[in-house]
């Protein structure tokens, strides 16, 4: 595990994961469409990307769409997908600029060819860089990252004891990422929602009843404070006991 690092007394973890919630509740405060939350929520994310590169945070993983949401309205999830490829349309090249390297974790189909194209352009233009990892989880849903990890060990034909907890990790789409270190959802909830949940298992959880798009800053180093006072044991015994 690469050792976390401090940075104006903050003790920084190296992979935050984060549930971007509450968009759509946001809009209806304002009488606004949930697309308009939508977009507000993708423009915030600017400034998060921002801090954490600052911070030294190493790795982020935002969960954009997961595979559950193809069941609301079709004219949402059209807009969620425009939201998508115009983000990457107008973010990509700045990321790049920052060295942001982009993954994609979770499935393409269902995507149209246009959208694939360009998630494959960003993902081919900041593969080598190296200052922040950003996943984006969209089409991302845990027990079928899971589902895909198992089909494919059973399609190479490995033995069952040949597979342990590194071989199931090394087949997610989170290969080669570490586990998060803590685990931030906006809007007061407090669950996964199939959220990385292979790779929470010893995360720590952070909650805001803000909801997402104002979600700032300051709230993410409140969080990283936060984290800074727990103490991870990894099922171990503590020191101070």
């Amino acid at each position: 595990m690469m050792a976390e690092s401090r940075i104006n007394g903050l003790q920084i973890p190296q992979h935050i994961a984060m549930i971007m919630d509450g968009n759509g509740r946001w809009a209806r405060q304002r009488g606004l469409p949930r697309l308009a939350g939508h977009r507000a929520g993708t423009e915030n994310i600017r400034s998060i990307v921002t801090t954490c590169s600052d911070l030294g945070v190493r790795y982020l993983t935002l969960y954009a769409f997961s595979t559950e949401n193809w069941s609301r309205p079709s004219l949402e999830v059209e807009g969620l997908m425009k939201i998508l490829g115009d983000f990457i349309d107008r973010e990509t090249r700045s990321l790049h600029a920052q060295g942001v390297h982009l993954r994609h974790l979770g499935r393409l189909e269902g995507i149209s060819e246009t959208l694939k194209e360009k998630v494959h352009y960003a993902l081919d233009l900041t593969c080598h860089n190296d200052r922040l990892t950003l996943s984006i989880a969209f089409n991302y849903g845990g027990r079928t990252d899971i589902v895909d990890a198992v089909r494919a060990i059973v399609a190479e034909g490995l033995s069952p004891e040949a597979i342990d907890e590194q071989t199931i990790s090394r087949y997610l789409s989170t290969s080669g990422l570490p586990d998060p270190d803590l685990v931030i959802r906006t809007s007061g909830e407090w669950r996964l929602s199939n959220f990385l949940i292979w790779e929470t298992a010893y995360s720590e959880y952070w909650t805001t009843p803000l909801y997402w798009p104002d979600f700032g800053p300051e709230q993410l180093r409140q969080a990283i404070r936060d984290y800074g006072q727990r103490e991870r044991r990894f099922g171990g015994i503590s020191q101070t006991r």
